[in-house]
């Protein structure tokens, strides 16, 4: 018997013991998460979470790519992120981070900007993307990129107490364009109270599981609509426009 894999097992069992014993993962299903690779896009507030939660649970390779640094106003929300750290890249920061709570994990960062020259080549290694972006033109970009080559993309959004959650997979259901058909912006900073940032990072990163696990019921045909102030949830159905000029046939 090898004793470092053995003892390796052991502690393994140890960490992830609260999941193995549900019966949708189980040891099969923590197999599956530890050779899965997933992007996040945006380490911000909702990138924070679905990092956070996501390197906690075991998934094997995670990706993250922000181009900004850390600001003090970004600290009322981003929680990868500390004062001790202004003027740090994201994607270092939210790696030291990530790393001290799970060394397991493998954590590729780029520290650049997605655009129409590079999003093809960075999504293709990972099974799954995350849209933690606050501004229009990379949720397009995100959604046509995805659509364009099947790979499940996890879309969320926050504005002052309020979040969407929705999960784009080809054929699926609607994508990113169908709900918000495309327009020039000039993208407005949004208002967003902090907690808000991390029910909906934590609801993407929920939805990431599942896709990978192969269980429960997707957001592919419903948007949830987050109302904070109002302490509601509420379940929007949601179809594909079938003159869509991104995903419809």
């Amino acid at each position: 018997m090898n004793i470092f894999k053995f003892w390796g097992d052991i502690l393994k069992s140890e960490r992830y013991f609260r999941q193995l014993i549900i019966p949708e993962i189980g040891e099969k299903g923590q197999e599956k998460l530890s050779r899965s690779k997933v992007l996040i896009v945006g380490i911000g507030g909702l990138g924070s979470p679905v990092a956070f939660y996501l390197t906690a649970a075991g998934v094997g390779t995670i990706g993250l790519l922000d181009k900004d640094k850390i600001e003090l106003s970004n600290l009322q929300r981003q929680i990868l992120h500390s004062t001790t750290k202004i003027g740090m890249a994201k994607v270092f920061s939210a790696e030291q981070v990530l790393k001290e709570l799970n060394p397991e994990i493998l954590i590729n960062t780029y520290n650049e900007k997605i655009d129409e020259t590079n999003v093809y080549d960075l999504i293709k290694k990972y099974d799954v993307v995350v849209a933690a972006v606050d501004n229009l033109n990379t949720r397009y970009l995100l959604n046509s990129a995805c659509i364009k080559t099947g790979i499940p993309l996890v879309e969320g959004g926050v504005f002052n107490w309020d979040g969407t959650v929705h999960t784009i997979i080809k054929g699926q259901g609607p994508c990113y364009n169908c709900l918000y058909p495309q327009v020039k912006t000039n993208n407005p900073v949004p208002g967003v109270i902090g907690p808000i940032v991390g029910i909906v990072g934590s609801w993407q990163a929920m939805e990431v599981i599942k896709i990978l696990l192969g269980v429960g019921e997707l957001l592919t045909d419903r948007m949830l609509l987050i109302d904070g102030l109002g302490s509601k949830v509420t379940e929007l159905k949601v179809t594909i426009n079938d003159n869509c000029p991104v995903c419809s046939q």
